[in-house]
């Protein structure tokens, strides 16, 4: 197998799972399971299964470090990065699906 293909292939298998993770994040939306935080982070609307634990763990994860990114690059606190995507994702939630603001209970968008 030439370089070209193996590097193909894995970048197939990549895009395939990158595509898994966020049909099951979609579908946790969509189930309620759950929503976007004015903080910038997922979090459960209830009591979280282990699957749900690990997929919240695992896109805070990733949303923790762009974040970091995003602030180092403009010199600015992480925090302020963290507000401002938890405002963006909450404003691209569907109707719905659940938000919560800052301090307040979840809602139905």
């Amino acid at each position: 197998m030439t370089v070209k293909r193996i590097i193909v292939s894995a970048l197939l298998v990549l895009m395939t799972q990158l595509a898994l993770a966020d049909l099951s994040l979609n579908t946790a939306k969509a189930k309620g399971l759950v929503g976007e935080d004015a903080n910038g982070y997922l979090a459960a609307v209830d009591v979280a299964d282990g699957d749900v634990s690990a997929l919240i763990d695992s896109v805070n994860s990733k949303r923790e470090k762009e974040y970091g990114r995003i602030a180092r690059s403009n010199n600015i606190e992480r925090s302020a990065v963290e507000q401002l995507a938890g405002k963006k994702a909450i404003e691209k939630t569907k109707p719905g699906q659940y938000v919560r603001l800052s301090g307040g209970a979840w809602k139905r968008k």
